[in-house]
């Protein structure tokens, strides 16, 4: 499935400035799936000069119905090629083909509509009644308006996701785009790209898509004074600096970050049903997602067998070509991220723990960046491997000594993304998850995951709210206008 993909810029889809490109890897075979335009200075200068033109001088900003009817026209191009679109996104970033029947494509696709219809359906003005501030007669009004250009930095782990999450309201609430896919999956956003081009009716330069293979190419973003919004998904360390960037200009910023979220097994729940469910979490896709409950808290009199359950369950689980619909964990998206994972294990020996199961790389597949799923056992809360980000297909099994001390482990981390909680009793239930400091929740399986639902961090896990109402209004200002009454 060889492939050249280019740059969009100004309607346009049009090759590097300096003729410059990068390769994209397959990470379940190591081959190389093609070339992607390798954008430099210049070209994101161009962008974000075409996103500026595009919100200043048109109508693109004041026109709801236009906009409405561009999105709507994306889902529906995107879904007329939404085959070619899959195979893509297996090739390239590695997703089990059975993800991008959800999360990884199909459900991103289908939440444009779901802005359309806000941005149809939202109400842009509100009357505050009339006033007599100081003795004057005034009638007031406020007015949402769109931020103005949107810089858009996303990750490889869940591309569709993250760029439609991004796309779809920034551009319902009137915004021109630049985005800045990351390089290790560029194909997927050129192709949205050449899409947008081929089928759609968006005005020249209101959304522009920029690959590079260099991350200074996306700071850019942070520090051209022409971008009002930045929104950044991916590690702690770099949304730092994402804001440290920013503050130059004092523009807001969105930052969806890092987790390391728990899986709290009360004592009065099914144990080995509740250790399977959170094993196969973290080993779906590799464990490449932020907001995977990687910690899992299980009562101290039963911890043994809950390692032996979760060590049984993720044995169990099918890792390895990521075409085959039986497979849930495919592979790491590189080499170098398979290394930061092996890493991480090696720490958690030295650090005294024991492998319930996995610990490295399997003997098959013999090509790709594979980790075996694994779980670790005999280490407290302290241990880095139960502090820190492993993104990898790896569980942690930590005890608790009942439901208060279950809550303070959970919340002694810098992060607060997700969570679980799993019971029988529900008033025990509701009282741990009341006290979670995370933006979302499973409670008892629950589902949280929805374009119309609201998603973010508390803490180091990030600024700000994705999808729902509260996502789309991320991108507005808020505007009053006072005139005096005669």
């Amino acid at each position: 499935m060889p492939m050249n993909s280019a740059l969009l810029i100004e309607g346009a889809l049009v090759p590097a400035s300096g003729g410059n490109t990068f390769a994209t890897i397959n990470p379940a075979t190591e081959t190389v799936l093609g070339r992607a335009a390798d954008a430099d200075a210049d070209d994101m200068d161009r962008a974000i000069g075409a996103a500026r033109a595009a919100f200043d001088d048109t109508d693109w900003s004041r026109d709801t119905a236009l906009r409405v009817h561009c999105l709507r026209q994306l889902r529906d191009a995107l879904n007329d090629e939404i085959e070619q679109l899959r195979s893509i996104t297996v090739a390239e970033v590695g997703a089990p083909v059975s993800l991008t029947y959800g999360g990884q494509l199909q459900m991103p696709v289908d939440g444009l509509g779901y802005v359309a219809d806000l941005a149809e359906a939202y109400a842009w003005t509100t009357d505050l009644g009339p006033a007599a501030p100081f003795g004057k007669p005034t009638g007031r009004t406020v007015v949402r308006e769109p931020c103005g250009v949107v810089g858009a930095v996303t990750p490889w782990n869940f591309p569709h996701q993250i760029n439609f999450a991004k796309l779809g309201p920034a551009l319902a609430a009137g915004n021109a785009v630049v985005l800045k896919p990351a390089p290790d999956t560029p194909w997927c956003a050129a192709e949205v790209g050449r899409i947008i081009h081929d089928h759609t009716d968006f005005p020249p330069g209101v959304i522009n898509i920029v690959t590079s293979g260099d991350h200074r190419v996306g700071a850019q973003l942070t520090e051209d004074p022409r971008v009002d919004l930045v929104s950044f998904t991916g590690s702690t360390a770099t949304g730092r600096a994402v804001m440290v960037a920013a503050s130059h200009t004092i523009k807001r910023v969105f930052l969806e970050l890092g987790g390391k979220s728990a899986y709290v097994v009360l004592d009065d729940a099914d144990l080995p049903a509740a250790c399977a469910s959170a094993a196969a979490g973290v080993a779906m896709h590799a464990g490449q997602g932020c907001a995977f409950t990687t910690r899992l808290l299980v009562p101290r009199a039963r911890y043994d067998e809950a390692v032996e359950a979760a060590s049984t369950a993720m044995s169990g689980i099918g890792f390895g070509d990521p075409t085959d619909p039986a497979t849930l964990c495919g592979p790491l998206i590189s080499a170098r991220q398979r290394d930061r994972v092996e890493g991480y294990l090696k720490i958690a020996l030295a650090e005294g723990g024991r492998f319930g199961c996995g610990g490295g790389r399997p003997v098959e597949p013999s090509s790709g960046f594979y980790i075996e799923p694994t779980v670790i056992a005999g280490l407290g809360n302290d241990a880095r491997v139960a502090r820190e980000e492993i993104f990898g297909p790896v569980l942690t099994v930590i005890a608790h000594d009942g439901d208060a001390d279950a809550v303070r482990i959970a919340n002694d981390s810098p992060y607060g993304l997700s969570g679980a909680v799993v019971g029988t009793d529900q008033d025990r239930v509701d009282w741990v998850a009341s006290r979670l400091r995370t933006g979302t929740i499973n409670v008892n399986g629950g589902v949280w995951y929805s374009p119309d639902a609201p998603f973010g961090g508390y803490k180091q896990s990030g600024i700000g709210r994705e999808m729902g109402l509260a996502g789309f209004e991320e991108y507005l200002e808020t505007k009053l206008i006072a005139k005096g009454v005669q």
